[in-house]
């Protein structure tokens, strides 16, 4: 059977929250936001190991505890300048312990509340696919197209659309092989990436509480949820 690993790619700078400390170091429910979008992958009994790609000279990491992962997790420091090539630069230092047909899944940095169940739905509905896939949600509101200056251009029709999240889960060869064909800037996720070679991910439902930390507000978000969940 093939093996399931993660890979989160933790290298960015977080320019959109503000202040100087990266965005997967801002405290969080007393650790940082990283530690939390570790704890369900370390969790997993399904996961192998799971890698935090990091960016080269960050000196931030080592100065947390991550003794609760440290069985399960490894640091590489290799990130790249996009999210694209920090995750192309994980799969090419992991290579020596996942085989082409293996599982990888990448989740955000900074999506600390992905619940154990949703994590297991995701690996359930995919084991059996070729191709992959990822964890989404049908969008439900009204969706506007707007100009430069924030006007309406029109209402779009949101049928059939959906808001990706992560974990997105495919096979390592094919993955390293979407990422190695397209280029960084223009894959915003892994799921884009494997559409440019032509097959189709598969969308396994989501979860509204899988938020991404984006805005200094989604963190007091987050906090709430996270004590929801315990």
């Amino acid at each position: 059977m093939p093996k399931l690993f993660a890979l989160v790619p933790a290298a960015g700078s977080g320019s959109r929250m503000g202040g100087d400390l990266p965005k997967q170091y801002l405290p969080l429910a007393g650790k940082p936001l990283l530690y939390h979008a570790l704890n369900c992958l370390c969790r997993s009994a399904a996961i192998e190991r799971v890698f935090v790609v990091l960016a080269q000279g960050d000196k931030q990491f080592v100065q947390y505890d991550w003794q609760p992962f440290a069985a399960r997790c490894e640091p590489l420091y290799c990130g790249g300048r996009t999210r694209a090539a920090s995750v192309f630069n994980g799969l090419l230092a992991s290579r020596d312990e996942i085989d082409g047909t293996d599982w990888v899944l990448v989740h955000d940095a900074v999506r600390p509340c992905l619940a154990l169940e949703v994590l297991e739905r995701l690996i359930a509905g995919l084991r059996d696919e070729q191709t992959g896939g990822l964890l989404a949600l049908p969008v439900v509101d009204t969706l506007k197209r707007g100009d430069a200056d924030a006007y309406v251009v029109q209402t779009e029709p949101r049928e059939n659309l959906w808001q990706a999240q992560t974990p997105q889960m495919f096979r390592y060869r094919l993955l390293l092989e979407a990422l190695r064909a397209i280029d960084p800037a223009h894959a915003t996720d892994e799921a884009r990436a494997i559409e440019q070679l032509g097959l189709r991910p598969k969308l396994v439902m989501g979860d509204m509480r899988n938020l991404k930390v984006t805005y200094p507000h989604d963190l007091e978000l987050a906090e709430v949820i996270l004590k929801s969940m315990n």
